[in-house]
């Protein structure tokens, strides 16, 4: 029997829990977060340039609007797309990245390792692992480059 020998590059291991770290952020900040610029303008604005004659009328209002609701729809289905792949975890894993990240509170690691009582040494092995995971079910690992097996 011949065997089959798959090259599979290597995962950077430190690139890709900083990637999966910054979408945790990226997931806190758009649970809180609606930009000023999305807000209707209050005051007019003056341009030199005349005003076109045309069927369509959008004013600055509605122009907000559109813009607000376009980054809600993006927003939603980002904040899915996190919670689809932190549903796929282990019950463990799962509970250590909504503890740290899903919540309104900040908690420590130290806070989340002493509440689920689990050594400290558990718990990072723990988190890597999930850190790992919600990479590959989020499709956002990181390679090395030019490193295959």
């Amino acid at each position: 029997m011949r065997h089959l020998n798959f090259c599979i590059s290597k995962i950077n291991e430190k690139e890709t829990r900083i990637k999966v770290m910054k979408l945790l952020d990226q997931y806190r900040l758009y649970l809180l977060q609606v930009p000023d610029d999305f807000l209707p303008k209050v005051t007019p604005t003056y341009s030199i340039v005349p005003p076109s004659i045309t069927n369509e009328f959008h004013s600055s209002t509605e122009d907000a609007a559109l813009k607000r609701l376009d980054w809600e729809i993006q927003r939603d289905k980002f904040l899915k797309r996190i919670q689809r792949a932190v549903n796929r975890l282990s019950q463990r894993e799962r509970q250590i990245i909504v503890m740290l990240y899903m919540q309104p509170e900040e908690m420590y690691d130290y806070e989340v390792y002493g509440e689920m009582d689990l050594s400290q040494r558990s718990y990072y092995r723990v988190k890597a692992k999930a850190f790992y995971r919600l990479a590959f079910a989020l499709r956002e690992e990181v390679y090395k480059k030019g490193a295959a097996s």
